[in-house]
């Protein structure tokens, strides 16, 4: 019986652990690499929101030659560990995958210029810069 036991164990842990590689690392979900574009614009606003898990995200809402475009930037603490921050009226440009989140039209920034330096928060494959890290509180 006992073998029995270690077996479906074994064989659960290893099957989780597949789901878990299959979704790929976390926060890639949506990335779309095929859908990536440039965007330049003005900051409109800056919203600070808390996720599911409980970690703060910086949110976007860049307006541009052809409307208003929410922007996922990343977890309010990496921004910061990185000596960088938003604010109403900063001019950036942003490379991103262009996605559809809950029916709107949405960019999942991967890097963001502003006065000319770059803030890098994804590899070019969507995998996140503070993947691994541990949370984001």
């Amino acid at each position: 019986m006992r073998r029995i036991i270690s077996i479906l164990t074994a064989t659960l842990v290893a099957g989780l652990g597949f789901v878990a590689f299959a979704q790929g690392p976390r926060g890639m979900r949506n990335y779309d690499p095929k859908t990536e574009i440039t965007v330049k614009g003005t900051i409109e606003d800056v919203q600070e929101q808390t996720s599911k898990n409980g970690n703060m995200g910086t949110h976007l809402m860049l307006k541009t030659d052809s409307g208003t475009l929410p922007v996922h930037v990343g977890p309010s603490a990496y921004i910061a560990k990185k000596q960088f921050s938003f604010a109403k009226g900063d001019v950036v440009e942003i490379l991103g995958s262009k996605v559809s989140m809950a029916g709107e039209e949405t960019l999942l920034a991967r890097e963001i210029t502003k006065a000319g330096k770059t803030l890098v928060l994804r590899n070019a494959q969507g995998i996140p810069e503070w993947a691994g890290a541990g949370p984001q509180k």
